[in-house]
């Protein structure tokens, strides 16, 4: 493999006849970058804007669609540059960063929607106490630590790797996900032990918080009247929906990386494609229709527009 100034490239071998279809490939996923971007951004504006959307459960989305945005331009940027070159390397750094950007953020996806699980449970199940509980800082310190322990965590693993001694300079996906282990010439137990560790903290722990949180919600409004049963099934409804889009496609990304001897080239392509369009791309249609409030902005910021 070429190693110039002793930079060691990695090819990116997923791609599927990108030389035949790389401007279809490019126009595809551009557009989606772009719809990806406004969309989040939209509604991040109207709440920014809003001041009776400054509560913590649309600061949460806020932030959840911002997460949405890094997510996308760790990723988006990388791959339509691959469609139009010849070749799709990248440096064995890069690829390092790129592996800790896609699992941290996604870290902090788990744990933003945790977050917001507990929020909920406050303002339904104790509502007198909502405004004592959720203050300013303790939705700074959700917010700071959501971001912040996913990629202290993924940091440990990717600095790791990045002196362990390759075998292999081929990936078989588009992009660098877990599969750079795959490259390693040895892969130790205490690597599995400590990815373990890191995939129990980020994510099926704040997964596990969540659904026992929304199962405490959902037996409180059942026996409460019909109000509070109509603001449970409105305001948890969308972020069930987003934790089950989202588990969904990490549950995509460790059949494809466990089990990519099983699958043809062509459905892993397209199953890596799905991950990449439809989290960030679904949140804020999601929470753009199902969320009362935002709906409502979002309808009269689109009139607005039309009259200009």
């Amino acid at each position: 493999m070429d190693d110039e100034l002793n930079v060691t490239y990695v090819t990116l071998g997923g791609h599927v006849e990108v030389h035949k279809y790389r401007y279809v490939y490019f126009m595809i996923m551009f557009i989606v970058y772009i719809l990806i971007i406004c969309s989040n951004s939209t509604i991040v504006y109207l709440i920014w804007i809003h001041q009776s959307l400054h509560e913590p459960m649309y600061i949460f989305i806020a932030a959840l669609l911002v997460n949405s945005v890094l997510f996308s331009t760790a990723i988006y940027p990388k791959l339509l540059i691959d469609f139009l070159s010849e070749k799709q390397i990248i440096s064995y750094s890069a690829c390092l960063f790129q592996f800790e950007m896609f699992y941290s953020l996604g870290g902090s996806e788990f744990l933003l929607l945790a977050a917001m699980a507990y929020d909920r449970y406050v303002s339904i199940c104790k509502p007198l106490q909502y405004a004592t509980i959720m203050r300013k800082t303790t939705v700074s310190i959700f917010l700071a630590l959501a971001w912040i322990l996913p990629a202290a965590q993924i940091a440990v693993p990717a600095g790791l790797s990045a002196n362990k001694k390759l075998c292999s300079f081929t990936l078989t996906g588009i992009f660098c996900n877990n599969t750079v282990y795959k490259l390693q010439c040895v892969v130790s137990s205490e690597q599995i032990i400590r990815d373990i560790v890191i995939l129990l903290n980020v994510a099926l722990l704040p997964v596990l918080f969540i659904l026992f949180t929304y199962t405490r919600i959902f037996i409180i409004s059942y026996r409460s009247c019909r109000e509070v049963r109509t603001k449970a099934a409105q305001t948890c409804l969308p972020h069930l929906i987003v934790l089950i889009i989202f588990s969904c496609l990490c549950g995509f990304d460790v059949l494809t990386v466990q089990l990519e001897s099983d699958f043809p080239k062509t459905v892993r392509f397209i199953m890596t494609l799905q991950i990449l369009i439809y989290h960030p791309l679904f949140n804020p249609i999601i929470y753009g229709l199902k969320m009362k409030e935002i709906s409502k902005h979002l309808q009269r910021f689109f009139c607005s527009a039309k009259m200009m």
